[in-house]
């Protein structure tokens, strides 16, 4: 069935959510729910290998895919972790360093056009009604360290690096939300001048407290936070600590694998629709 000529396509039923809206992330240790405001800030997720962090990185972005005001810019260089979301995904780059740079540049670029938009109009910040114009992009990065130290050559991984400190560093006010995962938290891949610029920092079991420090800060573990005293069948358990605050033990969601193919069709569904009806999206031709 076609639309009739000057009519515009319907938009399915959605969640009208909003990435302004907190993200639910699991419990605490009282069992209260534990929600993170995502906006205006960057999030660090470490561990070592099957403590959990793909899985609450698949929470993230299945919160963002529901949302009407963001777009969503994933890399996976595994490509499986964040692939279910692919077709939800406005850019998608798998194990191709090129393309890992390339897609940061645009996103530089972008981010740059919105701050010259911002001193145009003498604003200091982006803003919900901001969204008849741009949403917010959501930069969801599954294992930092193919990008940052395996894959390319030393130049490349350094590239790499110096562009997402910049986004991380200055993209807050114009909408980028990065949100970074690593199963080797260990200062080469995660160095303390980025480390430093994310907000918030989720450190899943870690298999010594130098590793735990290098995701939460230096000095939490003498103080007697460290998520090596996580029990390694604990999955999925670590500790969220926010810019100025203290470490507290969160038990992430989990979504299984049904949950999240379920979830991913009916936002690309969401989204396909949307994008039909001229909702700006910004990086749309990057890949």
């Amino acid at each position: 069935m076609t639309t009739p000529l000057g009519v515009r396509p319907s938009i399915p039923v959605g969640t009208d959510m909003s990435i302004f809206n907190p993200v639910f992330l699991g419990i605490d240790e009282f069992g209260h729910p534990v929600y993170l405001p995502l906006v205006y800030r960057n999030m660090l997720i470490g561990g070592e290998p099957g403590a959990g962090k793909s899985n609450l990185l698949n929470t993230i972005v299945g919160h963002a895919s529901m949302c009407h005001d963001v777009s969503l810019c994933l890399f996976d260089g595994k490509q499986v972790e964040l692939g279910l979301w692919e077709d939800c995904a406005d850019v998608f780059v798998g194990p191709d360093l090129d393309l890992a740079i390339l897609t940061l540049q645009r996103l530089q670029a972008v981010m740059n056009n919105r701050y010259a938009f911002l001193k145009s109009v003498r604003r200091q910040k982006f803003l919900p009604t901001d969204k008849e114009l741009f949403g917010a992009i959501l930069v969801a990065i599954d294992e930092i360290a193919y990008f940052s130290a395996t894959a390319g050559d030393k130049k490349d991984q350094e590239q790499f690096m110096v562009l997402l400190r910049d986004l991380v560093a200055r993209g807050r006010a114009v909408g980028l939300i990065v949100v970074a995962a690593t199963q080797r938290p260990s200062s080469d891949i995660i160095l303390p001048s980025l480390r430093d610029l994310f907000a918030w920092r989720f450190a899943g079991r870690c298999t010594n407290d130098v590793s735990s420090d290098i995701v939460l800060g230096h000095g939490w573990a003498a103080r007697g936070y460290s998520s090596n005293t996580i029990d390694p069948n604990n999955q999925g358990c670590g500790l969220l600590i926010a810019e100025g605050g203290i470490p507290a033990m969160v038990k992430a969601a989990y979504l299984s694998n049904a949950d999240i193919i379920r979830v991913a069709d009916y936002a690309a569904w969401v989204r396909r629709t949307a994008k039909d009806t001229n909702l700006p999206i910004e990086l749309r031709d990057v890949a």
